[in-house]
């Protein structure tokens, strides 16, 4: 395994945490986020500057017309993932909050600033699961309280989610979109989880190596490369099948033909995250993006924020020329 961080720019970050900065990280799914921001979230506790945590926004999504439900879910949940976290001299004094709807989340927050030994880092996933209301009301609590930090709020929180969540246009009924500015206009600096580099990529490959004696040969390594330009579920799903399927020989190479059969198997299983991207594909913005790529043509009609969603869903990636691919 590769340590998720070092994906991340690790200085930048905490840069900005001194500076009491809120920002956004944003990266296509199944790209190592949680696991970097969770590791992150570890290493700040235990540098004893900071009281960090990573908390999710996952099961708001089930009450996305409800922002009391929406709040009431979330905050119970955010008790688990302190209470498993951090030590118990760290939690929250108080858990429940008699707060009206809407304010429950910056009332919780408050409280725990207010009594906290140091300042808090609260890592926000899953922001993008929230929709509409529930999702405008979070991102205003969290404005609202920004300039009360470190004191009365956190000192920083990053938003963690598929798309850069300063540049969300929220529909609201027959509207296309709020007339409204962004509700987290606050956010100074946006972060992406780059993938791995094919030296990565021959490192994992390599660990796997050291600890069974199965090689990966040269042109199995490449083609690794070539198929998943890095993305991390790729890698380890074309590498887990050769290895666990199709070559249970240690004694035996991996070879290129191995690789290929990984992934015609791949796309036959329609693992989840392949078929949330396959359902994807039929989305009109994105077909927009798409179709013109696949027939050679250029993106200057196309909406720059249709490019964009497109991008963070990993559909296609920006070249260092320009455009996309």
């Amino acid at each position: 395994m590769l340590p998720a961080t070092e994906r991340l720019d690790v200085l930048d970050i905490e840069r900005l945490l001194r500076q009491k900065a809120y920002f956004v990280l944003h990266a296509p799914r199944q790209t190592g986020k949680t696991t970097a921001m969770l590791e992150l979230a570890r290493r700040l506790t235990a540098s004893g500057k900071f009281i960090s945590v990573l908390v999710s926004m996952e099961v708001g999504a089930g009450f996305p017309d409800n922002v009391g439900l929406a709040e009431n879910a979330v905050l119970s949940s955010w008790r688990q993932s302190i209470r498993f976290q951090l030590p118990k001299e760290l939690h929250p004094s108080q858990w429940k909050t008699s707060a009206p709807e809407g304010q429950r989340i910056a009332d919780f927050l408050t409280e725990w600033s207010l009594e906290a030994q140091r300042p808090l880092v609260i890592f926000i996933d899953e922001i993008d699961a929230l929709q509409d209301n529930v999702l405008i009301s979070v991102l205003r609590q969290l404005r609202a309280g920004f300039p009360q930090r470190p004191t009365a709020f956190p000192s920083s929180v990053a938003l963690i989610g598929l798309r850069d969540v300063r540049d969300y246009k929220v529909k609201s009924g027959g509207s296309p979109y709020l007339n409204t500015p962004s509700p987290f206009n606050i956010a100074v600096r946006s972060f992406t989880l780059r993938n791995f580099t094919g030296e990565e990529i021959r490192t994992l490959l390599a660990q796997h190596t050291a600890e069974t004696g199965q090689p990966f040969t040269e042109a199995a390594q490449e083609r690794i490369v070539d198929l998943t330009l890095g993305q991390p579920w790729l890698v380890n799903a074309l590498a887990k099948v050769c290895v666990e399927e199709l070559v249970e020989d240690l004694t035996m190479p991996i070879e290129v033909d191995h690789v290929n059969e990984a992934k015609e198997r791949l796309i036959q299983r329609r693992l989840t995250h392949l078929d949330q991207l396959t359902d994807k594909l039929r989305e009109e913005r994105v077909r927009h993006v798409i179709e013109p790529i696949l027939a050679g043509q250029v993106l200057d009609a196309i909406p720059l924020d249709d490019r964009d969603y497109v991008t963070d869903l990993g559909l296609v990636r920006r070249l260092q020329v320009g455009g996309l691919a």
